[in-house]
């Protein structure tokens, strides 16, 4: 259920602009308005959960279309072959900002481990 404080939730009912990559009837995919890669697109489910781990207990079906659509992303950013990254930081302690349950796909130039 969206929240009237979530940003993600504003993006997706397009109270809040965003440049939009994809989108399914379950999922939006968006620019990361501050990129850490060359390709930073941030594929979230329409219905709101707040991290990866409610979602994970909550709906299994719609987190395997979140991780389906990052790899659509890559695919449509042109970096699949290449490689890219999938993220998701849940908990404040592992630099989640927003709490509406994202995955951060991330690519365009090398991304060794650990990451800085």
């Amino acid at each position: 259920m969206p929240t009237d404080e979530c940003l993600f939730c504003k993006i997706v009912s397009g109270d809040v602009p965003a440049k939009i990559v994809r989108e399914t009837d379950r999922t939006l995919a968006f620019r990361d308005i501050n990129p850490q890669a060359p390709t930073h697109v941030l594929v979230v489910p329409k219905d709101h959960y707040p991290d990866a781990a409610a979602l994970a207990a909550a709906d299994e079906a719609t987190l395997a279309l979140v991780l389906k659509e990052a790899h659509e992303v890559a695919v449509g950013e042109g970096i699949a072959d290449a490689g890219y990254r999938v993220v998701f930081n849940t908990g404040a302690e592992a630099g989640q900002t927003v709490f509406h349950v994202h995955a951060h796909v991330l690519g365009g130039r090398g991304l060794n481990w650990p990451p800085g």
